[in-house]
């Protein structure tokens, strides 16, 4: 009877709690619960992805891909992109995208999403249109209100 309670009282001290802060309400797997979406890291697409080229330069990288998350500083020739997405009750995304370089040239691809040559070329060039309206001078309200009592000349 005695070894039972210790046996009992010992599972009880090796089971694995979480401090009060960290437990999730019981409520929370429920569909109709909102959850926010979290984003972290680099956005990676596969548009920009596609358009890297084994050769390029390090600023012409980050151009596309933007500053990497990770940038090691025992390995200076490796670039590491990661993105994760958790999208309300879904399971969480992740992509991983590591790049190598050797003399400030791209050389090595590795990761989730992959360079494909024939995606890029299927997808349609798009061309962004920028409308620039033309610049009209605003006056302050001083100008205009001495404008209105005659004391500014009109133009």
């Amino acid at each position: 009877m005695i070894g039972c309670l210790v046996l009992l009282a010992a599972s009880g001290c090796a089971s694995e709690r979480k401090p009060d802060e960290y437990r999730a309400s019981l409520l929370e797997d429920l569909p109709f619960v909102y959850k926010m979406t979290v984003q972290q890291g680099n956005i990676l697409t596969e548009e920009m992805v596609d358009s890297l080229e084994l050769g390029m330069t390090r600023r012409q990288v980050s151009f596309l891909l933007g500053t990497p998350l990770l940038a090691d500083f025992f390995h200076g020739d490796r670039w590491d992109y990661a993105y994760t997405i958790k999208r309300g009750h879904q399971p969480m995304e992740k992509r991983f995208l590591t790049l190598h370089f050797q003399d400030d040239a791209l050389t090595r691809i590795e990761g989730d999403i992959r360079p494909n040559a024939k995606r890029g070329e299927s997808r349609e060039p798009r061309e962004i249109v920028v409308s620039v309206p033309d610049h009209q001078e605003r006056k302050g309200l001083l100008t205009r209100s001495l404008q209105t009592i005659g004391l500014e000349p009109k133009e």
